[in-house]
């Protein structure tokens, strides 16, 4: 599971590469997050791991902070989650998940780049059960059991600790994201999370070849390209 889950790291990052587009996600992000979980992050752990983030991605501060603050005056747009899933090139499966204050524009916007590649989009659940929604947590270190032992004891529903490479994976349902979080936290104050997310990892993983590769290249460019798109999830490696 591990290594699916950097094979679909590696090529999500691949429809992030333009500062602009990274900032204008966090940020809309950020202030969804903060409207309805509260803009404190030491009260919601869900905008502390997404402020990590960003962070660690080079978010600069005022980004964060201009963000935090619609949160709290109440200005700003009504964005609301919108999901789309489909066939990418090759077959594969693929969720798109985008923050829209315009769900028009934002499926229509989809829906081009989803038949410039000749692929196809489909309608809610079409391929939603064949990926985990699942909380992941990493960091350094490589005593697995001790952590286990850890998160069994705070009764947290753990789907996978693996310990690879100085680095410890923790997989655990989204619903239990929190949780696990509060818990790593407890028992290591200083933990440093090189990964802290809530992403679909596919069940199953299909390889793109010959020309299907240079599509999905394109379809996830195009996918980046559009502004409402926070996240792309697929079962491809290429």
């Amino acid at each position: 599971m591990g290594r699916a889950y950097e094979n679909r790291k590696d090529s999500i990052s691949k429809t992030a590469n333009a500062k602009s587009k990274i900032y204008s996600k966090y940020g809309r992000e950020i202030y969804v997050v903060a409207k309805s979980g509260g803009a404190d992050p030491d009260g919601n752990l869900s905008l502390r791991g997404l402020i990590d983030r960003a962070k660690k991605d080079q978010v600069p501060a005022h980004v964060i902070e201009k963000a935090l603050q619609k949160a709290t005056s109440g200005a700003g747009e009504d964005f609301s989650p919108a999901r789309y899933e489909g066939f990418g090139p090759g077959n594969c499966l693929v969720i798109v998940d985008c923050l829209t204050d315009n769900p028009n524009r934002t499926i229509g916007d989809v829906r081009v780049c989803f038949n410039k590649v000749k692929a196809k989009i489909g309608t809610s659940g079409t391929v939603g059960h064949m990926f985990d929604h699942c909380a992941i947590l990493a960091f350094a270190g490589d005593d697995e059991d001790a952590i286990l032992e850890v998160l069994m004891t705070a009764d947290v529903d753990v789907t996978d600790v693996e310990s690879e490479e100085g680095m410890i994976t923790v997989f655990a349902p989204q619903t239990e994201y929190s949780k696990t979080k509060q818990a790593l936290l407890e028992a290591y104050p200083d933990l440093d999370f090189e990964v802290d997310s809530i992403q679909y990892l596919a069940q199953n993983t299909i390889e793109l070849a010959g020309e299907d590769v240079a599509l999905m290249e394109r379809f996830l460019d195009l996918l980046n390209d559009v502004d409402d798109v926070q996240n792309v999830y697929h079962n491809a490696e290429f």
